[in-house]
């Protein structure tokens, strides 16, 4: 059943180049302002948006299909922690000395922000506000997939922001591609690799600044002396499943030593079999859809293309309602297999044994993605992160870059990064003087 959920104004291409002009007038007037003035406006906005949550978040769900507790939970982060990212920003940018010499932090000019649909608020609201506290103005395309909820988002801040910091346009592939040729000085990304790729040649011609994330296919390493109970539980399942396992910093792949693999795939299987798929509204939920048919197949697809090459599946594997992949942990992975080499973006936890930790991190490595890693183990777990070619690596942990640590991926997991005091300078340009 097609339910239907909302409208946008779709953007034509040949307006994009005005809109960009638009931004180009602003920013001379935004930039002008002390950095403690954007931030104070900034607050502003987000008192607007606190009033919002709980009308926001059930858009979101209802748009997307994330549960309500996490879409809730992601619109209170934007509210509540955009305060605190753009003073970081601020402090990040003020003027320096060093040497004698003055270090300035300048606006670039016009910034698009370009954002996924996955986590559509929290990843854009991570671009968008360190380039309007750096004195940038910004033109924001939202995914496709998930333009209602960007549009209230940027309504809210448009009643406090001068008139032509903030645009949206909204529009499919075509639209984001004609809004990196337009006349911005700098594009930040989060998206596929693919995509990733087409931004790069088409912004090469005019060397337009780049910050771009683009997904992972994230290893982890169990290693001998592991504490079992714990890497099943709070990484291996609970990353690969979360958002219905449509997350960049997903744990795809495991690599688990055979002296503990029939213990470890016995707990994951304990803990996966307990995750229930359904609506955002249905008590006892935590898989909710996936995004759309496509990608949805795609999931299918590699679980199918393992399962004929000899994968052992432990759960699932197959009868996967509509719009839904049942949560699946495969065992016996090998290399050639689709799951092994590239992203799949689904609720699917795929195991691989191994008897030596050399070749335990050949096969971590083998991938052209580097975003995140994990490993779990006693004393020999860090020098074994120390050896992953990654952005990101938890010890014991998550991978994510948390408190004010930067949000980077190695290999063809990005280009640039965001994050911390050195991630938000990527938004500005900097100037010696002296």
């Amino acid at each position: 059943m097609v339910r239907f959920v909302g409208t946008v104004p779709i953007t034509t291409n040949d307006t994009i180049h005005a809109i960009v002009a638009e931004a180009h007038a602003a920013q001379k007037d935004w930039a002008a302002r002390p950095v403690a003035d954007r931030v104070a406006v900034l607050e502003r906005a987000c008192r607007v948006l606190t009033g919002r949550v709980d009308e926001m978040a059930e858009l979101f769900s209802r748009e997307m299909g994330k549960d309500i507790r996490r879409s809730t939970g992601e619109v209170q982060g934007v509210v509540y922690g955009t305060v605190q990212t753009a003073r970081e920003v601020a402090d990040a940018i003020q003027q320096q000395r060093r040497g004698g010499q003055i270090i300035e932090y300048i606006p670039l000019g016009v910034t698009a922000v370009i954002s996924p649909w996955n986590y559509p608020l929290a990843m854009a609201n991570n671009l968008i506000i360190p380039a309007l506290v750096a004195g940038n103005t910004v033109v924001f395309k939202p995914s496709e997939e998930t333009p209602l909820i960007a549009q209230p988002f940027v309504d809210a801040l448009n009643t406090v922001l001068p008139t032509g910091v903030l645009h949206i346009v909204q529009g499919r592939r075509d639209l984001g591609q004609a809004l990196v040729e337009a006349d911005v000085n700098m594009i930040a990304f989060t998206g596929s690799q693919a995509a990733g790729k087409d931004i790069m040649r088409r912004a090469a011609g005019s060397l337009k600044r780049l910050v771009i994330e683009l997904g992972g296919n994230d290893p982890m390493i169990v290693l001998p002396d592991a504490d079992i109970d714990r890497a099943a539980q709070f990484f291996a399942v609970a990353s690969s499943f979360e958002n219905a396992g449509q997350m960049c910093i997903s744990t795809e792949r495991i690599y688990v030593h055979d002296s503990v693999a029939e213990t470890f795939e016995q707990r994951v299987t304990e803990i996966a079999a307990r995750y229930r798929i359904g609506p955002w509204n249905q008590p006892g939920v935590n898989i909710g859809p996936i995004i759309n048919d496509t990608q949805r197949k795609g999931v299918i697809d590699h679980i199918d293309d393992a399962i004929v090459k000899g994968a052992r599946v432990l759960l699932g594997g197959k009868d996967h309602p509509d719009h839904y992949v049942a949560p699946t942990v495969p065992a016996d992975v090998t290399p050639e297999m689709d799951i092994a080499r590239d992203e799949t973006f689904g609720p699917v936890v795929a195991i691989s044994r191994y008897s030596d930790t050399d070749e335990a991190v050949r096969l971590a490595n083998a991938s052209d993605y580097g975003l995140g890693a994990a490993v779990f183990g006693g004393d020999e777990a860090v020098a074994v992160g120390r050896r992953l070619e990654a952005g990101m690596v938890g010890i014991n942990s998550g991978s994510g870059g948390g408190g004010d640590a930067p949000w980077v991926g190695a290999k063809q997991s990005g280009f640039g990064f965001h994050g911390s005091a050195d991630g938000h300078r990527q938004f500005a340009q900097v100037r010696l003087i002296g």
